[in-house]
């Protein structure tokens, strides 16, 4: 029997020993040294029927009998036992058919023909303490425990004395049915019975104790009576039973002992030793256990060859794995299974095919279980067509009616969303279990078939099944899907009459709770949890940042802390989002720590949230400095990374990290071009981001989602190809949805464009979408017009579809705590000071830097006094009057807001960073803005001004590759430019149109930053290539004349230049004198300055660059950092205006 396989005694020769004496093996010549094989029995038995000169006695026939019923039973040769059965029973009264019958229970037992031992069990008029073992055995093996019981009771009542061979068939039934309290009677009645010092006695009992739970029991026992016998099967059997309570620590140091006493190890202790050894932590025992296989002769053991095979993989090693692999002379089914599973376990699904493939072609035949983990293999790859060719194999070999592995085709069609062929898995399945309805019910809520989920529920009632935790979950997840508040106070409901509210239930019910926002309810169901495991504050976590409560979500992970249960990368995952949800660099340098110290790898979905938090907090060269740490990068965080390069106006960064990706050979998906395209759209990269957007259509075959086409509208429409923009938005191959109309009316508002803007507002009017933000677009648009009556119709209309508009919040953290405001806060304890230190600060802005409010902004029906001071509450302001009084001078801020800055605000911030000398960095619902020195770094790419802006502007030094000759170096910028002043505004324009600087060359002529090393103190200078180009030296950038109109003030710039030559180097330089003028009309006149009072009244800026600082000391002038121009076309050569310039008053 199974349970005695490897134990010294054998129910063969047990029953055997029924015969009498004079019928013995030995006592027969002919077959003292046969048969060896089913086959020679066989044909010994057709002998003793055929030949008559055989003695009649029934001894040696019987013996036959004997002898082919063992071997039937030891190869499981039920076909041929039938046979013998069938003949037997044609000649069975010259036999002694108690000792027959007994065989044959034993040998049905042996093939798992239950029913067949049972019959002839019931039929026997006499019964020994053999059958009894045997029929009791027969059941241990078809796993029927309580029949087992049973039996041995109904045995013991009728006065049938066990022996020792009956107890270990027994324990083991107690075992499997964890009925522990039996096992310690039957223990005692062992050794009542005279055989509790049995060794293989005492090994069932260990095994029972440990698998009751009482692995203290277990390891009495072994101390006190099996320790000093040395047998091998004792201390395997403790072993074992350490490594199935998960006490493999224990385990190994058994095993370490084993080997210091000497007791003989064999292949089942290496086994045991192995599975110990399953776990990261003791990788490094598993190698030296491996290393003592390798020089003992057990090396060549299957058995333990796939133990090391399945203690590699489980831990994660892989190529380990597959050197074993290799190195196998003979590779059973087990071998290629425990690789393919492995395989499927470390997420290495394709190579789990190849391998598949190879166990075919090497003539292994895979069964049942290598089916299983192929099909689950293609699930979790989304290889839907794989899957059906593993399908279509499983039908052809006559194996697809298996339950198990109906339930994982269950399971792979809904990872694969094909709905259809997942519920036909499920209805041709001929039998089904608890597994197979879960399975469909959690495909159907996986792929928001929630209707479908909650009809099979019904059905599982109807049915009268048991619902189990796990079927729970899966609706719960329909329930959330469906955001039916009802039903899930209905499933809560029910789960709490029928009592089933264990762990994971209610972990489940905290989630869906706040999947449907009802956040009071989520707390107080986590509440109620009283032994609440690391899944119920997950949950409780990620339920707050998903609701928009991050600051809950840090209070929570803050106690969390206090507590023993140990945070896992979910958890980090979720708070990590909280963080950066409130732009908290300091918590999220907290959490990173933390994280840290907890020893966890910065890799996987952990890395792609420090990555998001980092870029989402302001600071993306922390988001670098992750990316650039983790070596093994997935394709979800090379996008992570675009999209933090995008989010900071860094758009060619973005494209050059995506050129980057390809070239690793890392395979873009939707997201990976969403994220371009919205770098593309902050950085105004209109060319590349069309070029991006017909790449993911015809090289990559991704069809486009909504999103992507809203992001090449909204890129169209800023950089003013509002024409262009719908003629694509009218010839896309699907519906426009509210996001595109959307882009497009924000870009008609940008550049006053009435006519078309009116049609783009019907049509988002005419979508009845239920975001109140697009509603509020359109009344913008109307009340910009002064079209009020069509402002109050859109508003009434939001009403009546029960939409409200998203009021502005802003945050900011100081000294560790978030202080958040509203528009027109009055509820913060300092609000007084808070407003006192903003209307002075509003005063020294509009003295110092000459800040005046743009009332046009404010889109209400009332006078101007009143919208003065709707700009002046905005509530990034107030989050900015706070920081400015609360913190030292100097002192960066950085504030978030949730929804976009104004312009106003915008121009605002950027005078205050100026006036204040701080730097400000604010994060809007758009894009992060790090105002200093007077600019941004959006470069004002987002705000309309009331003139043409059409060329971008950047802060990022590109410029590689050039080089300066000594002389150079030292003549022009060692002695001349050393009294520039540490930062200046440099306007300019294209060189293209430059006939005297490149001849007929009508090239774009690209325009490029020089850090001087040698002048740490200068900032970069603007400088480009001179013809020839093969010249290696550089010059300075040259503006010309061009016309702005600015606060409804035309201004004109021009310059005047001299030539110097500089010794032998061949480099002529030109200096130029740059005057800004106002002129009286849209024409541009230049007017030649004469003296201070031309320069008073004309020119209000004056730009020299060699110059000495103090000439450029009037009263009006200011200094600021300059940036990088790209003109896109001959056309459109206009230039970006500065902040100095914009903010003038340039009408006094």
């Amino acid at each position: 029997m199974r349970y005695l396989s490897h134990l010294r005694p054998c129910t063969t020769t047990m029953l055997t020993s029924t015969l009498p004496s004079n019928s013995s093996i030995t006592a027969l010549p002919n077959f003292s040294h046969k048969p060896i094989s089913l086959k020679d029995s066989f044909q010994s038995l057709t002998h003793f029927f055929t030949d008559p000169s055989f003695p009649t006695t029934r001894f040696p026939l019987q013996q036959a009998y004997s002898q082919a019923l063992d071997l039937c039973a030891s190869q499981k040769a039920l076909s041929q036992g039938q046979q013998l059965h069938a003949r037997f029973l044609k000649t069975q009264n010259s036999f002694d058919t108690v000792f027959l019958d007994t065989k044959f229970v034993h040998l049905y037992g042996k093939c798992g023909s239950f029913l067949d031992a049972e019959r002839v069990f019931d039929e026997m008029t006499e019964r020994t303490i053999f059958t009894w073992n045997a029929m009791i055995g027969a059941s241990v093996s078809s796993r029927r425990y309580l029949e087992a019981i049973e039996l041995y009771k109904e045995m013991r009542g009728l006065g049938v004395s066990p022996d020792a061979f009956t107890f270990p068939c027994v324990l083991k039934a107690c075992g499997a049915l964890n009925e522990r309290r039996l096992g310690h009677e039957i223990h005692g009645f062992a050794i009542k019975c005279g055989y509790g010092a049995f060794v293989f006695v005492c090994n069932a009992l260990i095994a029972m104790y440990a698998k009751c739970g009482d692995l203290g029991g277990a390891r009495m026992l072994f101390d006190s009576v099996l320790l000093e016998k040395e047998d091998p099967v004792s201390w395997n059997s403790i072993i074992s039973a350490h490594v199935s309570e998960g006490q493999c620590f224990e385990a190994l140091s058994l095993f370490r002992s084993m080997r210091e006493v000497g007791v003989e190890i064999n292949s089942y202790t290496f086994v045991s030793a192995l599975q110990a050894c399953e776990d990261p932590a003791f990788i490094k025992m598993g190698r030296g256990i491996h290393a003592v296989i390798l020089k003992s002769n057990i090396f060549t053991d299957v058995y333990v060859s796939n133990a090391l095979i399945a203690m590699y993989t489980k831990c994660g090693q892989i190529g380990d794995a597959e050197r074993v692999f290799k190195s196998m002379l003979y590779k059973d089914c087990v071998s290629w299974n425990t690789l393919l599973s492995g395989m499927v376990q470390n997420d290495l699904y394709s190579d789990a095919l190849n391998y598949f493939r190879d166990m075919q072609d090497s003539g292994q035949k895979p069964d049942q279980v290598s089916v299983i983990n192929m099909i689950a293999a293609s699930g979790r790859a989304g290889n839907l067509l794989t899957g059906m060719e593993v399908h279509a194999y499983a039908i052809r070999n006559g194996i697809d009616s298996n339950m198990h592995i109906g339930n994982t085709l269950i399971d792979m069609y809904g990872k694969c969303y094909c709905v259809k062929y997942m519920g036909k898995a499920f209805e041709y399945m001929p039998e089904k279990d608890l597994v197979s309805w879960t399975t469909i019910i959690a495909g159907y809520a996986q792929n928001e078939c929630h209707l479908e989920a909650f009809n099979l529920l019904r059905r599982v009632h109807i049915e009268r099944m048991d619902v189990d935790p796990m079927m729970i979950g899966s609706i719960l997840m329909a329930c959330g899907g469906l955001k039916s508040e009802k039903l899930i106070k209905e499933i809560h409901g029910y789960v709490l009459r029928r009592g089933l509210a264990d762990i994971l239930i209610q972990n489940a019910i905290v989630n869906v709770y706040g999947e449907v926002t009802l956040i009071d309810y989520a707390r107080h169901m986590f509440e109620s949890i009283n032994s609440k495991d690391i899944v119920s504050w997950t949950s409780m976590i990620t339920c707050c940042v998903h609701n928009g409560l991050p600051i809950e979500a840090l209070e929570l992970f803050h106690s969390l802390k206090k507590t023993n249960v140990e945070p896992d990368s979910i958890t980090f995952v979720s708070i990590l989002s909280a963080a950066a949800a409130l732009s908290s660099l300091k918590k999220g340098k907290e959490i990173h720590g933390f994280l840290i110290r907890k020893g966890l790898f910065l890799e996987g979905a952990i890395a792609n949230s420090l990555v998001d938090m980092y870029a989402r907090c302001g600071t993306v060269e922390n988001a670098r400095n992750i990316f650039n740490y983790v070596k093994q990068r997935d394709l979800i965080l090379w996008t992570s990374m675009i999209n933090a390069n995008g989010m900071h106006g860094y758009g060619k960064d973005a494209i050059d990290l995506f050129n980057k990706m390809v070239d690793e050979y890392v395979l873009p998906d939707h997201i990976t071009f969403l994220a371009l395209l919205y770098a593309c759209s902050h950085s105004g990269l209109v060319v590349e981001g069309k070029r991006l957007f017909e790449k993911m259509k015809y090289e990559y075959q991704l069809e486009p989602w909504p999103e992507h086409y809203a992001c090449l509208v909204d890129l169209l429409g800023r950089s003013n190809s509002l024409e262009e923009a719908h003629h694509f938005v009218k010839n896309m191959p699907i519906e426009p949805s509210a996001e595109v109309w959307c882009a497009l009316l924000g870009a008609c508002r940008i550049h006053s464009n009435k006519e078309l803007g009116e049609v783009v507002a019907k049509k988002l009017l005419q979508l009845n979408t239920e975001n109140s933000g697009n509603y509020v677009l359109v009344s913008n648009t109307f009340a910009a017009d002064g079209r009020w009556n069509d402002v109050e119709e859109v508003r009434l209309r939001m009403k009546g579809v029960g939409l409200k508009k998203k009021p502005g919040c802003s945050w900011i953290e100081v000294e560790n705590k978030i202080h958040t405001f509203m528009a027109r806060d009055k509820s913060h304890p300092q609000r007084d000071e808070i407003y006192l230190k903003l209307d002075q600060f509003t005063k020294v802005l509009k003295e110092k830097g000459g800040y005046g409010a743009q009332t046009k902004l404010v889109l209400h029906d009332v006078c101007e006094e009143e919208k003065t001071q709707i700009l002046y509450g905005h509530s990034e302001r107030l989050a900015l009057g706070y920081g400015l009084l609360i913190t030292p001078k100097g002192t960066s801020l950085r504030i978030t807001k949730n929804l976009r800055i104004c312009d106003d605000c915008h121009t605002f911030f950027k005078i205050a960073s100026e006036v204040s000398q701080r730097t400000l960095v604010v994060r809007d619902a758009s894009r992060f803005h790090h105002f200093e020195r007077g600019l941004c770094s959006c470069g004002d790419f987002w705000y309309s001004r009331g003139g043409s802006f059409l060329c971008r502007c950047a802060t990022t030094t590109v410029l590689k590759d050039v080089k300066l000759p000594a002389s150079f170096q030292e003549a022009s910028l060692g002695k001349l430019w050393t009294d520039l002043p540490l930062e200046l505004l440099v306007i300019f324009l294209s060189c293209s149109e430059c006939p005297e600087v490149i001849g007929d060359n009508k090239n774009w002529v690209p325009l490029e930053f020089l850090v001087v090393p040698d002048l740490p103190h200068l900032p970069p200078l603007f400088l480009r290539k001179p013809l020839p180009w093969q010249c290696d030296v550089v010059g300075p950038v040259i503006p010309f004349p061009v016309l702005f109109v600015v606060n409804e003030v035309h201004l004109a710039f021009d310059y005047s230049h001299t030539e110097n030559v500089y010794g032998n180097s061949g480099f002529t330089d030109i200096i130029y004198d740059t005057f800004i003028f106002k002129v009286s009309d849209s024409s541009c006149e230049q007017t030649e300055p004469v003296g201070e009072e031309m320069f008073d009244y004309l020119c209000p800026i004056k730009l020299r660059f060699y110059a000495p600082t103090k000439k450029f000391e009037h009263q009006s002038l200011k200094t600021y950092t300059y940036g990088k121009g790209r003109c896109l076309d001959s056309k459109k050569f206009w230039i970006v205006i500065g902040n100095f310039i914009f903010n003038l008053d340039l009408k006094k």
